[in-house]
């Protein structure tokens, strides 16, 4: 194969991880000029291009090379792990990335009463993810017959072609429609970025490098926040320790008011109203949580 100098990212033409994933590359500061059949975006500021595909294809272009790196769910990058075969390119999942969150779960029908695992032993359940279902299955010691369906999971109780079914869960309102309820969690997926386990040596491998500090950067800042406030050098010590985590606070202090300090601190997430009531009680004033745009440490 001859070898690109520009990096290629495989990810979803169009699904629940689309939107956030382009979103996600943008903020990295990368753009791009779409192709007229809208499967190629060829990049405008750096040497990275996309091609948009089904998930389920994601991992196998990456093992064969024609991509170097991909935005793909956890579970479909586990399951194909599992069942590629041993002569299959090894994948590394590289970074989650924090969207898309759904988890692997094994329903059954709400009238069975379900206690523990060793219940499905003899049971046929229904998946799209053999994979990931064997594996389980196997660890935990259970001999039940898995049924693979390319979709429609949900169904195959009620079509007798199932007991029970291993399939993927966001809010579980498929489940209570089709009378199921989640019995079991094989796996919390999420949005990762995919990778060979060896970045290419070239050019490619560099923008490789470069791309996950630019992902480190922009996950960070999403995930905190900029506390301010004002304090007493006396009620210091007790706001402070109310602090959520995040790196020591900046202290300065306030011009004529020699007892006040002003504390700026970065916040590793959300900033509760009642974690800022509790601040408030130690002694602080005039508090202010802002959003992170950027921060390059």
């Amino acid at each position: 194969m001859k070898t690109r100098d520009r990096l290629r990212i495989a990810m979803q033409k169009s699904g629940r991880l689309t939107e956030p994933a382009l979103e996600l590359l943008g903020r990295c500061g990368l753009t791009f000029r779409q192709s007229r059949d809208k499967l190629f975006c060829f990049g405008e500021g750096e040497p990275v291009d996309l091609l948009l595909v089904r998930d389920d294809d994601i991992p196998g272009l990456i093992a064969q090379g024609v991509c170097d790196l991909g935005i793909v769910g956890r579970n479909v990058l586990d399951e194909f792990s599992l069942t590629a075969g041993r002569d299959a390119e090894p994948l590394n999942e590289w970074r989650p990335l924090g969207f898309g969150r759904c988890r692997l779960s094994i329903a059954v029908p709400q009238e069975l009463d379900y206690q523990q695992a060793r219940q499905l032993a003899g049971k046929r359940i229904a998946t799209s993810y053999p994979g990931l279902l064997g594996e389980w299955l196997r660890t935990h010691g259970i001999d039940a017959g898995v049924v693979t369906l390319a979709g429609s999971v949900e169904i195959a109780p009620k079509l007798g072609t199932a007991d029970a079914i291993c399939d993927l869960v966001q809010s579980g309102g498929t489940l209570v429609a089709n009378q199921l309820r989640e019995a079991e969690v094989l796996l919390e997926s999420e949005a990762v970025l995919a990778g060979p386990a060896v970045l290419p040596a070239d050019e490619r491998g560099d923008m490789v490098e470069l791309l996950l500090k630019r992902l480190d950067g922009v996950i960070q800042v999403r995930e905190s926040r900029l506390l301010l406030l004002q304090t007493s050098r006396h009620t210091l010590d007790a706001v402070t320790r109310l602090l959520p985590g995040g790196p020591q606070p900046t202290l300065l202090a306030v011009a004529g008011q020699p007892d006040q300090l002003m504390l700026q601190a970065l916040c590793a997430g959300e900033v509760s109203w009642r974690q800022l009531e509790e601040i408030k009680k130690a002694g602080a004033r005039e508090m202010f949580v802002l959003p992170v745009e950027k921060m390059l440490a």
